[in-house]
């Protein structure tokens, strides 16, 4: 059975474990995470507690909301603190970055980009490409905070009209810059797609 906008109740969240150059980076995550927590959804993130990682999990818990963290052991020391960790409701231990990513999906009713590096692209990248083999329909956004991420949205643009993007329609993430606006796009997007936050069992690709 289809899930209805209304079971949206985990948003993953993917970003950098540095906190960037512009504060306004850290200052969207915890905004976000707070945004998260207000409406009564579980942050899945992973577990990383400093940058921009840190911020969205200090936003959901100041917040009074609920925080999955999904990490792999070797990154538990190089991207978090065990005093941190403990603060969490919830962390998941992996044994490498391929089970995390796939955890952090099956946890997951929709999926949110702030700022980060090339880990961060390649797992938004990751869904994207799910998205568009028809193995998922969870809703997609780019936080676009201070015009972040306008170069992949070009270079997604110049593939599609290069014709590499042969179902576009279904790649095409969310483009929004303002915090607030995000959560309640995420909602309308399940509710327009009919509810439809059901993905198919992915097989690894």
């Amino acid at each position: 059975m289809s899930q209805t906008f209304k079971e949206i109740r985990s948003i993953c969240v993917y970003c950098g474990s540095q906190p960037g150059r512009d504060e306004a980076y850290r200052a969207a995550g915890k905004a976000l995470g707070r945004a998260i927590a207000a409406h009564g959804m579980r942050l899945v993130y992973g577990g990383g507690t400093r940058g921009v990682m840190g911020a969205v999990a200090d936003g959901v818990m100041s917040g009074g909301g609920a925080v999955t963290g999904i990490i792999p052991e070797f990154l538990m020391e190089k991207e978090a603190t065990k005093h941190a960790l403990g603060q969490l409701d919830e962390l998941v231990v992996t044994a490498d970055m391929h089970q995390r990513k796939h955890t952090m999906f099956e946890r997951s009713d929709a999926f949110v980009t702030l700022p980060g590096g090339i880990g961060t692209l390649e797992e938004i990248v990751e869904i994207m490409t799910w998205a568009q083999l028809g193995r998922h329909t969870k809703p997609m956004v780019l936080a676009d905070i201070g015009g972040f991420w306008d170069p992949l949205v070009r270079l997604m643009d110049h593939m599609s009209a290069e014709g590499f993007l042969h179902t576009a329609h279904l790649v095409k993430p969310l483009v929004i810059s303002k915090v607030d606006d995000i959560v309640p796009a995420i909602i309308a997007a399940a509710a327009s797609n009919g509810g439809s936050g059901e993905s198919r069992i992915i097989e690894r690709m």
